[in-house]
């Protein structure tokens, strides 16, 4: 599967009886029916380490590319009306700042990483608190409660699967508990965020910004209201999208293929 087609459904098994594996490109497993899978005996792998540098990566340079403006900044320098840049168009620090990541799975521990290098104050919320050590590699601080987090952070970074429990994980109560001048960034899955709440919050000014890598649906619709905002920065779910990393994303999957057709332990199988 790549770019969740073809799509898993019981007609597409039941024309397939001699189905043994499906390798589903990237992390998320939110377009598979895994119990249907399983029921038919089919196993299911994906390619979670593949993609966890280059989104980490990119959960970093949304955060840069939004705190400092870089977008309403290109446009200002390359507008044929601009005849001076003015003294008082302001960015915010990243260095120093608190930085609240919901999700420390391979990816948040990643950006944690690279936030520390920027000397940033390191939040975090996950269903299990990581060891010590781990923590304190980072300078992570754990919050068993999100409203901490969000009470706290200047930034705001979504790394979670997309489930029942973390769907429209972020709504209109959650977005009014950020500081107003906070900035949220989501590279897990649209759906984690409650957009009409969001494009509420940034209306308002309940928030300062938002940067997304992932909206629902993908593209969205061109009138949406997202897409005229100026504090909004949208990419086009490019989180893994490098040559290398492409390539080995497809060579796990065929690793995979062909462990399941020879009967042998498949690598990175979903459990």
């Amino acid at each position: 599967i790549w770019y969740h087609k073809p799509v898993i459904n019981e007609e597409l098994l039941q024309s397939l009886p001699n189905l043994k594996i499906v390798a589903s490109s990237g992390v998320g497993l939110d377009h598979l029916d895994l119990n249907l899978l399983f029921s038919h005996g089919v196993k299911v792998s994906n390619t979670p380490f593949a993609v966890s540098t280059d989104t980490a990566d990119m959960g970093m340079a949304l955060m840069l590319a939004s705190s400092r403006r870089l977008v309403e900044g290109y446009q200002m320098a390359v507008s044929p009306d601009t005849q001076y840049f003015p003294a008082d168009w302001l960015g915010a620090e990243v260095s120093g700042a608190t930085l609240g990541i919901v999700g420390m799975g391979t990816i948040g521990y990643k950006v944690a990483e690279r936030a520390k290098a920027f000397e940033m104050k390191i939040l975090y919320h996950n269903r299990n608190q990581r060891n010590k050590e781990e923590e304190s590699a980072v300078g992570a601080i754990y919050c068993k409660k999100i409203d901490d987090l969000l009470q706290q952070s200047d930034f705001v970074l979504l790394s979670v699967n997309l489930t029942p429990q973390t769907l429209k994980l972020i709504g209109k109560r959650e977005l009014e508990l950020m500081k107003p001048t906070a900035t949220l960034i989501n590279i897990s899955r649209g759906l984690v965020v409650d957009q009409d709440a969001l494009v509420e919050a940034l209306q308002n000014k309940v928030i300062k910004a938002a940067a997304l890598d992932v909206t629902y649906p993908e593209p969205l619709p061109r009138d949406h209201p997202l897409l005229k905002l100026k504090n909004v920065i949208i990419t086009p779910h490019i989180g893994s999208a490098t040559k290398k990393t492409r390539r080995v994303m497809m060579e796990n999957m065929i690793e995979s293929i062909q462990a399941g057709l020879k009967g042998l332990p498949v690598p990175n199988e979903v459990l």
